[in-house]
């Protein structure tokens, strides 16, 4: 019997009876991050990161019985031995590494292998099977180095501010929006952040993150008082009557996505700017190797795909269906 099962609640240990990110209620769960894709209300206890806490918290309430672990700390459920690693994906993000009589799993979640500058960098965990993911499991997705696209979007945002106009980039509140942030230069005009992006900054600076505190979005603001300013805006509020009461404005999405030609124009943006919480080609790959993994199980995005692939250079690799689906313009 393998250490790891693929089930319709989610990735299963039998011997330590938890599931990882499990998509359904159950008894005990193993969280890689926060993000509400993997991270689910209903189940009876969670283990997670130190940095995780807090934020899982704030979204599935401070009621639920959580336990943090430090990265690299090894805790023994009925004899596996289980230890979270930095993926680099988001704040608190993990790889879950699960050893067994000799037999070592790791199940990345999401990931990314370059270093934002906020979150704990991504580092390769040994193991003998690999779990991982394949949002950006094609060699078209190439990452420029961030900085590039940072000049890009400041660039994007003083043209802007020359006219008077509101540049609003759209900003998951956990993971995109700390980058985008961190990296804005505050020299060029006054930065706003939407309620739930404020509320999220406000969770991690509670955790003593040195997060700049943007201008929160009210509706006593008044909005000629903000030409030329930055807004950070979760992605449902894109085309909303919510920006459009801003008048003169234009909108932008940050999103690996962008590099695909369509995605622009099907949400009508002027600007598009490639930038991801996720892995690239290289990177999957680079990450893979990394691991000495013979064996390789790809779940969501273009995993038919990249598993083809992963069998032509000489490693078992197989597909999961699992339930993560990111948005597109928050990846």
């Amino acid at each position: 019997m393998p250490l790891l099962e693929f089930t319709d609640r989610g990735i299963y240990c039998p011997q330590a009876d938890c599931y990882i990110d499990p998509s359904k209620s159950v008894k005990k769960a193993l969280i890689t991050h926060a993000h509400a894709d993997h991270a689910r209300a209903g189940h009876t206890q969670y283990i997670a990161t130190h940095q995780s806490v807090p934020i899982l918290r704030h979204r599935l309430g401070s009621f639920i019985k959580i336990q943090g672990v430090n990265y690299g700390e090894k805790i023994a459920v009925n004899g596996v031995e289980i230890s979270f690693h930095p993926a680099g994906h988001i704040i608190g993000s993990a790889q879950i590494r699960l050893q067994y009589r000799g037999e070592m799993w790791v199940v990345s979640g999401d990931y990314k292998l370059e270093n934002d500058g906020f979150c704990t960098p991504f580092e390769p965990v040994k193991c003998h099977t690999f779990i991982t993911e394949s949002t950006f499991g094609l060699p078209t997705f190439s990452w420029q180095d961030q900085s590039i696209v940072f000049d890009e979007i400041n660039t994007w945002w003083r043209e802007n501010n020359a006219k008077g106009i509101i540049s609003i980039i759209s900003a998951y509140s956990l993971g995109k929006a700390q980058r985008i942030l961190l990296n804005l230069d505050p020299t060029i005009g006054d930065i706003y952040t939407h309620g739930a992006i404020e509320n999220t900054h406000d969770v991690l600076r509670r955790q003593g993150f040195d997060l700049m505190e943007g201008k929160k979005v009210t509706n006593t603001i008044k909005y000629q008082f903000m030409e030329g300013s930055m807004v950070l805006a979760p992605t449902s509020a894109l085309g909303s009557e919510w920006t459009k009461r801003f008048g003169n404005y234009k909108e932008a999405i940050v999103s690996g996505w962008m590099a695909i030609r369509d995605t622009k124009k099907r949400y009508d943006m002027e600007r598009g700017f490639i930038l991801s919480d996720h892995a690239d080609w290289d990177g999957l790959n680079t990450a893979i190797k990394a691991t000495g993994a013979e064996n390789i199980f790809v779940t969501h995005g273009y995993s038919e795909m990249f598993a083809r692939w992963l069998l032509e250079q000489g490693y078992n690799a197989g597909v999961v269906k699992t339930s993560f689906s990111g948005d597109e313009t928050m990846v």
